[in-house]
């Protein structure tokens, strides 16, 4: 019994998957927090252009075909 617990308190392999994963869930984190930067900042600017394109005036979809000015 002494001896097995020995054996388990001085294996490190399981150390290793941890640190991986500690590792993995870092780099996931700092990935997702950029995206969320950038995507609010894409909306905004999508936003500010779709606003300006709609205050100049608008098309109209007569058909599937043609688009004339409303």
């Amino acid at each position: 019994m002494n001896v097995a617990l020995v054996h388990f308190w001085c294996d490190e392999r399981g150390a290793t998957a941890i640190e991986y994963g500690l590792l993995v869930f870092g780099i996931a984190l700092a990935i997702i927090s950029v995206v969320m930067g950038v995507g609010s900042g894409l909306n905004s600017t999508f936003g500010s252009v779709s606003s300006a394109l709609g205050s100049t005036g608008s098309m109209c979809q007569v058909n599937p075909y043609e688009t004339v000015p409303c």
